[in-house]
């Protein structure tokens, strides 16, 4: 009976030389059924030479654990360490995922109880409400958040296990190549447009590098080796399972090296004019397209397919083009092998790409620089 009259079941016991206490619990909360039961069980722990007493504070201290380490906890600290910075679009998209989608479903539970199962449930009911691209990146995001997991939790990644479970519609295109001939016409109107000097060098580094254009945009500082002439995009910035690596030509070095100048000490190559700790604006390089005038011509997606096409027709491997703009490899034994085997390959291919739009530029015949080979 305890000093406020209030009776529990009470278990005394010794182990290792010492005198120890069990309370099993409140009378008559806890039926004698229930207590000669929860006895049972603690001689046996005894007999073992395991503290009953002890398990329990441990099964407590597991319990707190989990109901602080819920999927919405963790997921409020995977968003709140990005959120500051990203674009305010990627901000939205991932704030209504999670709060629409993610929290409500599976917010509560601890995250080290959330089972493939129930994550790919959760994504095919958002692929069905909100279609399968929408269903897809809440599937990305619940990976990112249990990557940001310590790994002494040892959670593992159900989302990330589980694969693609919809199928995703083929993308339309965005914008139509630009022609050979298009080209120095092109860059000529944006050259003349009245725009900042940065967003400017953005459209030379997407005709350089043809990396997507948020990829480009959002790059932050840490991510370009001047030296080494490579840029490393993260595979979290990619939603990859790995980095992808862009060489630099020289041309996009010193466009580089421009723009730090012009970056005034922001972590973001290409920072927003209003918030330098923000990266630009998503519809920045459109307006500058459309208003440069080409506007339904060429639109910044445009760049990629205006490279793949002019590289191919120079005869360069398509394995080191496809590689270079990141498409997916479904055999992942063969993307491990283009990842290694045709980095230097790339490096001369984006170097030639480079020297080529100058040529362009300068008023050169329009002529292959590389045999097809035979």
């Amino acid at each position: 009976m305890t000093t406020s009259g209030a009776k529990s079941w009470r278990y005394d016991y010794r182990l290792a030389g010492g005198r120890e206490t069990l309370t099993i619990g409140l009378y008559p909360d806890v039926s004698l059924t229930d207590a000669r039961d929860a006895l049972l069980a603690a001689r046996r722990l005894v007999a073992r030479g395991v503290s009953p007493a002890r398990a329990k504070q441990e099964t407590r201290a597991k319990a707190r654990t989990a109901r602080a380490n819920t999927d919405q906890a963790f997921g409020q600290k995977w968003y709140d360490a990005k959120a500051p910075h990203r674009s305010k679009s990627w901000c939205d998209n991932a704030k209504r995922w999670l709060e629409q989608d993610i929290y409500p479903a599976l917010g509560n539970k601890p995250i080290g109880e959330i089972t493939p199962d129930e994550i790919e449930r959760l994504v095919r009911r958002v692929a069905e409400k909100r279609g399968a691209k929408s269903g897809h990146l809440a599937r990305l995001i619940f990976a990112q958040v249990f990557k940001s997991v310590p790994r002494d939790l040892h959670v593992g990644n159900p989302a990330r296990d589980i694969g693609s479970v919809v199928e995703l519609p083929k993308p339309k295109p965005k914008g139509r190549p630009l022609t050979v001939k298009e080209i120095p016409t092109f860059l000529g109107a944006i050259d003349r447009y009245p725009a900042r000097p940065s967003t400017k060098l953005a459209t030379k580094l997407l005709m350089l590098t043809f990396v997507r254009k948020m990829e480009l945009i959002e790059a932050p500082w840490d991510e370009i080796d001047l030296k080494g002439a490579e840029w490393v995009i993260t595979a979290e910035r990619m939603n990859m399972d790995k980095p992808h690596i862009v060489p630099l030509s020289r041309q996009a070095v010193a466009c580089f090296e421009r723009l730090q100048e012009l970056a005034c000490g922001s972590p973001f190559v290409f920072p927003n004019n209003s918030d330098p700790r923000r990266p630009m604006g998503a519809s920045t390089l459109n307006v500058l397209f459309d208003r440069a005038g080409w506007k339904g011509r060429f639109t910044p997606h445009g760049m990629r397919s205006t490279a793949s096409t002019g590289l191919n027709a120079q005869g360069w491997p398509g394995d080191a083009i496809e590689r270079q703009l990141a498409h997916t490899e479904r055999d992942l034994v063969r993307a491990a092998y283009n990842h290694a085997d045709f980095l230097n390959e790339r490096r001369r291919m984006m170097q030639s790409w480079a020297d080529y739009l100058d040529s362009l530029c300068s008023g050169a015949d329009v002529t292959p620089m590389r045999k097809r080979p035979a």
